[in-house]
């Protein structure tokens, strides 16, 4: 009885009363699906724009950047895990209302800040609190930054990306066994980038992790498919480190990873190297 569904992510976690869904952000609260991290932050900062990264909107700014916790993905190689995979309970946090976020990002605008870049944990399990923010950011004359890995359906992101400025998609892989491995749906992310960039700047990011996503026929493939949405968009691979469950593993041989930016850039007018 009460039983609902969750709609923003393929996951579709279909959540009793007192249940949360496997992004720990999102939960059943009295026979309605809320973001239960809704205004709890547990990381803020004012970065430079290219750390998000996006090299090509306003380079050389500064953006105020929040995050909270809760992630729709499972990666063994998350740098961000320390809040990507807690509850609510198992992680600080500080509550902040819209209008406090907003005010504070204004207050950050004579430090050479632009606006509000909703980032370090998945922002969209915590969809109804980026909205929120990102329609009052608006009405001050504030960019809204979006760092996501696009796991999120049609219907929510078609009703966020009006409001968003900028969007930066954590493409993991061009395979859909390794989302799979994740946890995640490779042709929801695609849907994603295609979507958002018809209408808000978009660039992309592959972390290349040795041994899973660094063949040059995949990176070939990526590269072909991300220039027929647009050969215009930035690509940036990055250089990994061991991070979290994948602490055993070697680091991205650095000659290896700007081969691969070689064979994007057959494909792609613009390709980043990240991390080196």
């Amino acid at each position: 009885m009460n039983k609902q569904t969750c709609p923003i992510c393929p996951h579709h976690c279909c959540l009793e009363p007192g249940q949360t869904g496997l992004c720990r952000a999102r939960g059943n609260v009295g026979g309605q699906i809320e973001a239960v991290n809704y205004g709890l932050i547990t990381s803020m900062a004012l970065d430079p724009i290219e750390k998000k990264p996006l090299y090509h909107f306003h380079p050389g700014s500064m953006i105020f950047s929040i995050g909270s916790f809760g992630c729709n993905l499972r990666c063994p190689f998350c740098q961000n895990w320390a809040i990507s995979t807690p509850g609510k309970d198992e992680v600080d946090w500080r509550e902040f209302a819209p209008e406090e976020v907003v005010d504070l990002a204004l207050q950050l605008r004579n430090r050479g800040n632009i606006g509000i870049a909703y980032t370090y944990n998945e922002p969209l399990v915590g969809y109804e609190f980026v909205y929120d923010c990102a329609v009052l950011a608006r009405k001050q004359g504030l960019y809204n930054v979006l760092v996501s890995n696009g796991c999120c359906c049609r219907e929510p992101l078609e009703r966020l990306l009006p409001l968003i400025d900028a969007v930066n998609f954590d493409l993991k892989a061009f395979t859909g066994q390794f989302y799979r491995k994740i946890g995640g749906d490779l042709e929801t992310v695609k849907q994603a980038i295609a979507l958002a960039a018809e209408t808000t700047h978009v660039e992309v990011t592959t972390l290349i992790i040795p041994g899973e996503n660094d063949s040059e026929a995949e990176i070939r493939v990526l590269a072909q498919w991300l220039a027929g949405v647009r050969r215009d968009i930035p690509l940036h691979l990055t250089r990994f480190f061991p991070q979290y469950k994948y602490r055993d593993r070697c680091a991205t041989d650095v000659h290896v990873l700007r081969k691969l930016a070689e064979t994007a850039r057959e494909e792609l007018d613009y390709v980043y190297l990240g991390n080196c």
